[in-house]
Formats: C-alpha cells, structure tokens, sequence
C-alpha cells in the first residue's frame, strides 16, 4: 500500500530568523525547533514577500504577490479570482485543514470566523472562532498582556493551546489520508501570553543591542527617520519596555513548546510527511531605532525562519545558504503533493534545493511594501517600497523617499548606504533592471517609469507614458476563463503582448 501524501505547514507570528536557538542564538529557549532543524534543512537566508501579517500570508497561500492578489495591506481581502492553496488541493480530493489565524478576508484582526472555500470547516479556527468562545470578560483578559502577571493563566486559556489541540486531533483522525495541514499560531505576537514558566523566563535578560541600535539613520530614507522620531531613546530603554520584551521572548518559547506537541504526535501519525515550518515576518526590535515591522528591507524585519524535514527525501542536520522566499513554498507544496503546479504561481518549486541544499533555485529574491493597514491612518501611511537581494547586496526602492543599496556581506547591519557610491554603480544599475523586470512580469499595479526615473539612475529613459507598451494578463486558465483580447474579443493566445 503505498504511503499517503502528507504536508504539515506550521507558521508564527511576528518570529524573526535569531528568536530561534538554532539560529545562533544560545539565550532563546526554543528545543523543539532546533531538534526540527537538527533533523531538516534550516535555511539561512529565508525572506518573506512583505513583512506585514496580512499580505505576508497572501503570499504564501495563494503562490502570487499582495500586489498581485490583492491583499497588499492588512485588512484588504483576496481578489474574488485569487485561489488558495486550500481550494487548488481540495480540488483534486485531498483533504485541507487551517487552523489558525488567517487575516485573508479583509475583516479586522480577528477574521469573520467564516472557513474559506478548500479548507474543512470542521477544523476551522480563526482567532474569531477563539474570541466565539470566550466570556467578554476573558476576550479583554486575552488581549492584555499584563495577564501575563496573573498566576493562575493556564496554557489552556491561550490561542496557541488551543490551535495545537485541534492540530493534534486532525493528526490522529486522518493519519491514513493524503493531507494538506496548516497550523498557523498568532504567537509570538502581542499580546504575547504565556503561563509560566514561560513569562519568567527571561526576566533580567537583554536582548543583545548591536551597531545599527544607534543607527544615525544619515544618508537613509526619510521615512526612515520619522519612523525613529517616533521612538524615543528613554522609551527604548525603559523598564516597561524590558518587561515586554522578556515576555515577547517567553511567548517564543512558550509557541516552540506548542509546535513541539503537534511535531510529536506528527512523528507518531505522519512520520513521512513533508514538514514546514516558518514566521510570517520579523520585528526591528529597536535596531536602526525602529520596532515592530513596516517599509523597511531590513533583515531584522524581512529575514525570517524556514526549517524543512522530509524523512527519506531531505537531508538531517544540514544549514543551507541558497536564497529562498515564501513565494516559492506554494509550488513546491503541490509538487510535493504530486499535484501540477499552476502557472497562476509567481514563485518556483524548492524541491530541488530541499532534495539537495547545494542546488539553488533563485539567484535573487523580491521583497515589497504598499502599505501596513488599509484601515489605520498611522504607520507612515502609503509607503511603496519594492526591494531586491542577490545574496550579496540588498537593493531597496522607496518610491516616495530615497533608495538604499547595502553590501550584506561586508556589512550586515546595513549601516552604510552605497545607493551614491561610484564603485557600486554597476551592481546597483543590474539589481534595478532586475527589478523593474520583476515589477513588469508579475503584473505589479504600481508599476511605472517612476520607479525607473531615480535620482542615481543616470542612464533612465524620458519619461513615457506607454512605458512599455505592453499588456500582462494573469494565467489562471484552473478557475477563470482565458481573457478576451481587448483588439478582437477572442480569447488571448499571448499573456503578454503589445498593447
């Protein structure tokens, strides 16, 4: 009987790539990912698509860019056409479980508590659904971080628990079953709760401040430094500020606890199953004297954690330094799965690379930013940022602002901005024509001679309204009929052409 076809995709939130101990950091507490890594790949320059929750989701479960599916800030839903990894699996008879948060429906945080077309409702669990089954006085204890202080918080009060329960339940219920599962944890993110000895456990500790803590932010994009005015020195230093980010650290711990329940009964069920694990983006944690995440490309806030185990298919113990990016996992899922792959996807199967880490399969990876929430007036507004990394150097386009260029081997804090510097033109000139490649491939909405017309960009053409003059339409031919060309009404041949 031949073994069935089994994916586990287990995602954070807000988990950046050193909050894990395997990651080169000894002070976090994290022994079940590290034995995760200890016996997969752990890939070391992992990027998510844009470091906001939302569209960072977008992108990994529908294979295409937030500017592509319309998800490109928080609280903006999926285009009506866009299909979810859920819906293109369950389309060919295997099973799609997601538990977890989701922030794909354009509601506010919490979701609608609605199971999306693909997925079984039966495990279906939004932090909506959680908050369903909550008093109004434990919905606001939930979302207080100083219950942390409270002794009688239990792990089975937490979201986490409570989403590995049903993870575990799908797990020995359907273990015969070809499977597509996901686990998708709102921890470590605020409110950050965690029972003890979670919440204890790195009281006093500090976390490590490196040089781009004092970044002067000179020569950066102005963006940049209204972001950092709004962040004081006294602020960053306060005791307030210590307290929550020990207990930032004790709900990392306390989520790699959880996510150790579910590996263990997975090693139990799905022993052969294709295991994933990642964060939705990282946290500035105060470098360059900014917190949290928005329109940056630094690697504090984009570079995140990716570890894969596939026994029998991958390699144990191995740390791969190939480029990957989140919009390469939906491909290889349905690869793994045995499934075609849509030509809808904007990312490639990694299953080489997984198979043998010495095989890379990008030689650049992309990164964007529109905006953080469409409902918040705050947060630096619209702020169109699109970035490309070669491995070597980083390259990032503020639209409205001014560019950076970081070499990231000589300079891995990204202190020094070479966007101006004469040695660098060519490599700089090379990224941005890749760039504005990618820009005009994937559809992207913004695009336009004004991402060509920069400052330093001495040999950019005229400005032109035709641009390039052609017309891009998405190959979706799984869920949507071809589109008509707009010079005949038959049904196009060439998704791109001259317009």
């Amino acid at each position: 009987m031949p073994q069935p076809k089994q994916v586990i995709f287990v995602i954070t939130d807000t988990q950046r790539a050193d909050m894990l101990g395997c990651y080169g950091n000894p002070a976090m507490k994290t022994p079940c990912l590290d034995k995760l890594a200890a016996e997969g790949i752990r890939f070391d320059q992992a990027y998510t698509c844009q470091p906001v929750c939302g569209p960072a989701r977008a992108a990994i479960f529908t294979g295409t860019w937030p500017h592509s599916n319309g998800s490109w800030a928080n609280n903006m839903p999926l285009g009506d056409n866009i299909a979810t990894l859920g819906q293109r699996i369950a389309d060919h008879g295997i099973h799609c479980g997601y538990i977890g948060k989701w922030h794909l429906d354009g509601s506010d945080y919490f979701g609608l508590g609605r199971c999306p077309r693909g997925w079984d409702p039966k495990y279906w669990y939004d932090m909506r659904c959680y908050l369903d089954e909550l008093t109004p006085a434990e919905r606001v204890r939930s979302r207080d971080m100083r219950t942390n202080e409270d002794p009688s918080l239990e792990a089975e009060f937490t979201y986490a628990h409570r989403c590995s329960n049903r993870a575990i339940d799908f797990l020995r219920n359907h273990r015969n079953e070809d499977f597509f599962l996901v686990v998708s944890y709102d921890e470590p993110h605020h409110p950050y709760l965690c029972p003890k000895p979670f919440s204890r456990m790195y009281e006093g500790y500090q976390w490590p401040h490196t040089a781009n803590h004092t970044d002067p932010l000179e020569h950066k994009p102005e963006h940049h430094r209204a972001w950092a005015s709004s962040v004081s020195d006294s602020e960053a230093k306060s005791d307030d500020v210590h307290r929550e980010i020990a207990w930032f650290l004790g709900c990392n711990s306390f989520v790699d606890h959880e996510i150790g329940r579910v590996l263990q009964t997975a090693a139990e069920a799905a022993p052969n199953a294709l295991l994933i694990y990642t964060s939705d983006h990282g946290d500035a944690l105060y470098s360059h004297r900014i917190t949290n995440k928005g329109p940056v490309a630094y690697d504090e806030v984009v570079r995140v954690p990716l570890i894969v185990r596939w026994p029998g298919q991958a390699p144990a113990n191995v740390a791969c330094s190939r480029l990957a990016s989140h919009i390469d996992l939906a491909p290889t899922i349905m690869q793994a799965l045995e499934l075609p792959v849509a030509q809808a996807f904007e990312g490639q199967s990694m299953l080489a690379t997984i198979r043998d880490p010495a095989v890379g399969c990008n030689n650049e990876i992309f990164i964007e930013f529109g905006r953080y929430e469409v409902d918040h007036d705050g947060f630096g507004g619209f702020q169109p940022m699109r970035a490309v990394c070669d491995g070597h150097y980083k390259l990032a386009i503020n639209l409205l602002s001014s560019d950076e260029l970081y070499d990231m081997q000589k300079d891995p804090d990204e202190l020094v901005n070479l966007i101006d510097s004469p040695a660098h033109c060519a490599i700089r000139d090379d990224l941005h024509n890749r760039l504005l490649d990618w820009m005009n491939r994937t559809r992207d909405p913004f695009r336009g001679y004004y991402w060509e017309r920069r400052p330093w960009r001495t040999d950019a053409r005229p400005a032109d309204w035709a641009y390039t003059r052609m017309t891009r339409q998405r190959q979706n031919d799984e869920y949507e009929p071809r589109q008509l060309d707009y010079a005949t009404g038959l049904p196009m041949r060439e998704a791109v052409r001259l317009k």
